[in-house]
């Protein structure tokens, strides 16, 4: 049996560029899995594998694997890390989002010298979310203009987090030589060889000894907050050992009332020992992570919980799937009970059982064959036919269905044809891969023009699909342009009835129907409510009035797209006792919206996406100017510590295809930005008649 209290689940997140993966080489390094370190800009990175990550030198799907540390000084039996490294890129946060959903602990990487970037506040919020416990790592403190104090400013004041300083940096920028450990009081100094274990203890520099008390002192207080007797003793002059201070460290991370921070550079191997000995001491176990909760078919949490331990039933939850040469991979996490080669499992959602082949250990591309697994572990399974991301898996005998996982509905989408016959077949088996693996990339058919749409969170996340359509698939592809996901939505209140009647010999139809369309506040979805007294439209015919409804909102009447944010309210009707059936009424309700719609005030919306962008300041003014010329909406502008600003703004999607040549071209190549989708918002008159003039010439276009 494993102990449980020796694993750690971790992701390793932060912005595009703060060095997630360079830290995550150190670590294999450091615990013997890999013995020659490959650098990113090199494209040699263990954990980037694919080739669209090694030419572009970013992270784009979170790659697993899993090490071994007993401590940098060989104190404890060797503790297991499951570590994930997540991309940093905005178009793919839903690698982050979905790791961080099953990890039990995070590593928050950030840049000495670019703080808290855009990017670093969208995972703070989704590990927030997640209420998942973090160690801080300030990384590239050998970078010119890094300065470790001013991150720490930066995660108070912009996370709105409570950093607990744990080392400081002794010296910085090329000066850095290593960092002060606060609690022993010691300082470990690295040679300039560059070689991770070259390093030795040393007394606190003599410059340094004022900050490293006031440091520590702010430290201890902090921590014996967690604890009333340590507290006691402290107020009263006795400082706690080091084991009880560690308790309350251990304590206070795990709820979430302070981050433990370390800093360092992994490039220069400063400093990621300490971080690896507090992701033992600080962050949780499987077993002191709040359990997931189990829900019922409609979603509701059932008030059971899939409690880590190894003798309970099987509880786990497939949060990822891979294609790669050898089939699909599932990766899951294992919340309860074991796993073995060879035994059923059921898969909830399905409702199907499913025979585990093979059980796979994953180190970045690499694998290793095992015969089980348990509570705690994260494995990827071979061959499972019918299991898709946020499907549990359970022992037949005992079912339950894991919590599942929200994604994000895309915002963008372009029409795609194969260029001959010949590689429409391979494009078909391709997508189906494809949408297999990452669920924020959704493909339609058109069914009036047979084009193949694919809809996705942004212009690179679709281009990589592109790309990997191409390469890795072999599939010659024409792309048509990039279009935007619009919608519409109603603006005024209308009440209206309307009648269905249909008499031809036999039995006919009779419907009749008074309602009122309202709108609501953007987010709100679609509401019916049925306000029908005295019978006069049956109960049972109520859900197909609103079926009625439902499925003609997808379908707007400006421009095609589907409708948002209204409620219907039947108020009254009629109905025949032998002509009215749940037909008739579902009829009648369609036939309603086509004739209502269009006197409710209908309006075209447009999705606005989050803006973040980087400038050297005397660009400033040109960046603004264009941002105003796409209709963008600037929030706030602040400085950087790199002597740039930082641009906040709100601007609509479809005026920002091509964005990044456009700043490129501005900033001398020294520009960056970032974007999400943050809401929908009604368009300008001249912009919804161009969209719907559009939509107009796609309908005569597929009548010819």
């Amino acid at each position: 049996m494993t102990d449980l209290s020796k694993y750690r689940n971790i992701g390793i997140f932060a912005h595009v560029d703060a060095g997630k993966t360079t830290t995550t080489e150190r670590i294999l390094k450091l615990t013997g899995k890999i013995h020659k370190l490959g650098e990113v800009h090199d494209g040699a990175a263990t954990t980037d594998f694919m080739d669209q990550e090694k030419e572009r030198g970013i992270t784009i799907q979170s790659a697993a694997t899993t090490c071994f540390w007993p401590g940098s000084e060989q104190q404890w039996d060797a503790h297991r890390f499951n570590i994930i490294d997540t991309p940093g890129h905005v178009d793919f946060t839903v690698e982050v989002y979905r790791s961080l959903k099953v990890l039990d602990g995070g590593v928050g990487v950030f840049c000495g010298s670019g703080g808290v970037e855009p990017q670093s506040e969208t995972n703070w919020r989704y590990a927030n979310d997640s209420e998942v416990a973090r160690l801080i790592y300030v990384n590239k403190l050998d970078r010119i203009g890094a300065d470790f104090y001013k991150v720490v400013d930066q995660v108070k004041n912009v996370l709105g987090a409570n950093p607990l300083v744990m080392v400081l940096p002794i010296g910085t920028e090329s000066d850095l030589k290593g960092v002060v450990d606060l609690l022993t009081r010691t300082a470990w100094v690295w040679d300039e060889t560059g070689d991770p274990l070259a390093y030795t203890k040393q007394e606190v520099p003599a410059d340094m000894v004022d900050k490293v008390e006031k440091y520590r002192a702010a430290l201890i207080e902090t921590a014996v907050e967690q604890d009333d007797d340590a507290m006691e003793a402290y107020l009263e002059g006795n400082e706690p050992s080091l084991e009880v201070i560690k308790k309350c460290i251990r304590k206070g991370t795990i709820n979430l009332d302070f981050f433990p921070t370390y800093c360092g550079s992994s490039f220069k191997n400063k400093g990621v020992q300490n971080l690896l000995d507090g992701v033992v001491e600080y962050l949780p176990n499987p077993t002191e992570v709040t359990p997931q909760p189990e829900v019922n078919a409609e979603g509701e949490e059932t008030g059971e919980f899939a409690i880590v331990d190894a003798n309970k039933p099987l509880r786990a939850l497939a949060f990822k799937i891979m294609d790669d040469k050898y089939g699909a991979l599932t990766f899951t996490r294992i919340y309860s009970g074991k796993l073995s080669k060879g035994t059923n499992v059921l898969n909830t959602f399905t409702g199907k059982t499913e025979r585990i082949g093979r059980i796979i250990e994953m180190h970045a591309d690499e694998r290793t064959e095992v015969d089980s697994a348990q509570a705690g572990d994260i494995v990827a399974l071979l061959g499972m036919k019918s299991v898709q991301t946020g499907h549990t898996l359970c022992d037949p005998d005992h079912p339950a269905t894991l919590e599942p996982m929200v994604f994000p509905e895309p915002v963008i989408s372009i029409a795609i044809k194969p260029k001959d016959q010949g590689h429409a077949e391979k494009m078909g088996i391709a997508i189906g891969k494809m949408v297999a693996e990452d669920p924020t990339f959704i493909v339609e058919t058109d069914e009036d023009s047979g084009e193949t749409i694919l809809k996705g969170m942004g212009e690179l996340h679709l281009d990589i699909k592109v790309d990997i359509l191409k390469r890795t698939y072999g599939v010659e592809a024409i792309i048509g342009k990039p279009q935007v996901a619009y919608r519409e939505s109603i603006t005024q209140t209308i009440t209206d009835t309307y009648v269905h009647k249909k008499q031809s010999g036999g039995s006919g139809q009779y419907a009749k129907i008074d309602y009122t369309l309202e709108p609501l506040e953007p987010g709100e979805g679609f509401q019916f409510e049925s306000k029908v007294v005295g019978g006069n439209v049956p109960r049972e015919f109520w859900p197909a009035v609103e079926k009625g409804f439902k499925v003609s909102k997808d379908r707007g009447v400006l421009a095609g797209y589907p409708c948002l944010d209204f409620k219907v309210t039947l108020t009254d009707g009629g109905f025949h006792a032998v002509d009215s059936s749940a037909m008739a009424f579902e009829i009648a309700s369609r036939a309603a919206y086509r004739q209502s719609l269009p006197k409710a005030g209908p309006e075209i919306l447009e999705p606005i996406m989050k803006l973040d962008v980087f400038c050297t300041e005397d660009k400033m003014g040109d960046v603004i100017g264009d941002l105003n010329r796409r209709r963008g909406m600037i929030k706030t502008q602040e400085p950087t510590s790199n002597g740039g600003v930082r641009i906040k703004a709100d601007a609509p999607l479809s005026e920002m295809f091509g964005y990044i040549g456009a700043l490129r071209t501005m900033t001398s190549g020294r520009g960056q930005f970032s974007m999400e989708f943050s809401h929908y918002a009604s368009t300008p008159r001249n912009v919804a008649d161009q969209v719907i003039k559009e939509a107009k010439e796609r309908e005569e276009a597929k009548k010819k």
